[in-house]
């Protein structure tokens, strides 16, 4: 007879897998895990990210090389090193300020644009188009052309700006911000404030009326190291609510019915990342004057890089601060000595753009 079988004690169950850093998730993405926090990263936004930034210091270099007098790349480096040369006062105190203000305006311009873009689901939205822009050049022309100190201005740009923006969400808030409501009532409000600019420019004083024009192009000579510390206090005011941004684009594209079913808040969503573009536009744009289509052009062109659905909120700020670098190191530079504007070299850019995204949408409706 057979021996009796013994009776087989039964696997241990398999432990649950945890991911840990740099355990793959989505397609395309990295999922990183820090205690109890985890974070989908997509791998192409953060090397189309570092890429931006090596472009951006590399920019930076140039501008503070180019100019007279010529200042070597290595004398640049050893200067913001510390060590000493005979080119600090120049580097310093004539191009760094510039330089810096350049990168984090354009940053802010990067940053506003994606938010606005966002919640107008439109790449032709942006401050300069649904009259934040227009908003803050009114109330800035009334200062410069009623002989109001130079130290109004600013505060009277941002505060037609708010005063502009107030207006379109009140306009464009009675149907839920709707995306296409929220564009028509900017337009409507960009071309109605453009035109009142037009009639105080007209009844003006010349000189005034010349300086209140060279505002409206945007400019950043003659600026620096006060213009920046606003825009940076702005900035960093905003960060917890720039993170939550960060965070709220995620859900952005979702239709409401889909963004409700899944528990969240739609309309209370989209006014808060309005409202968030619309202080960070206003504060840049009441410090360096209204820089055309550094928030029109930067987050799509973010948005193309990553291949992603919505603008990159980190990569338009890059973009948008090497765009305004390197607009202004041209304007130096292209007619030297005469100096352009850095707002003439992007428009200079956005044109061509706008023309861009109208024959590529031509070409999709055909």
């Amino acid at each position: 007879m057979s021996a009796p079988a013994r009776p087989v004690a039964p696997a241990p169950a398999a432990e649950p897998k945890t991911a840990g850093p740099g355990v793959a998730g989505l397609p395309g993405r990295s999922l990183l895990r820090v205690g109890p926090v985890s974070l989908q990263v997509r791998r192409r936004s953060v090397l189309v990210a570092a890429t931006l930034v090596v472009l951006l210091l590399a920019a930076g270099v140039l501008s503070l090389s180019l100019g007279t007098p010529y200042v070597a790349p290595a004398d640049v480096l050893r200067a913001l090193s510390g060590a000493g040369t005979p080119y600090d006062l120049v580097v310093f105190d004539l191009r760094l300020p510039r330089l810096v203000l350049a990168a984090v305006a354009g940053a802010a311009f990067g940053v506003a644009g994606t938010l606005i873009q966002s919640v107008a689901r439109n790449p032709l939205a942006s401050p300069d188009v649904i009259g934040i822009t227009q908003g803050a050049g009114l109330a800035a022309t009334v200062a410069l052309t009623t002989g109001a100190a130079a130290v109004v201005v600013a505060p009277a740009a941002l505060a037609g700006g708010l005063a502009a923006a107030l207006l379109l969400l009140v306009l464009g808030a009675r149907h839920g911000l709707a995306a296409q409501r929220f564009v028509l009532a900017g337009v409507a409000v960009a071309f109605a404030l453009r035109a009142l600019t037009e009639v105080v420019m007209l009844t003006a004083d010349p000189i005034d009326g010349l300086r209140a024009q060279i505002w409206l192009i945007g400019t950043l000579a003659g600026k620096g190291w006060t213009e920046t510390a606003w825009i940076a206090l702005t900035l960093l005011a905003l960060l917890p609510v720039l993170l939550w941004a960060g965070w709220a684009l995620n859900s952005s594209a979702l239709d409401d019915d889909t963004a409700r079913g899944i528990g969240l808040r739609p309309v209370a969503r989209r006014i808060g990342l309005a409202v968030t573009g619309v202080l960070a536009a206003a504060s840049v744009t009441a410090q360096v004057g209204a820089v055309d289509f550094v928030a029109l052009v930067a987050p799509q062109l973010a948005r193309r890089l990553v291949r992603a659905e919505r603008p990159p909120l980190v990569c338009a700020a890059l973009l948008g601060a090497l765009l305004l670098v390197l607009a202004d190191l041209a304007g130096r530079r292209l007619f030297a000595p005469t100096q352009l504007p850095a707002g003439v070299l992007t428009a200079a850019i956005g044109g061509p753009y706008l023309m861009f995204l109208l024959l590529r949408g031509r070409r999709r409706s055909s």
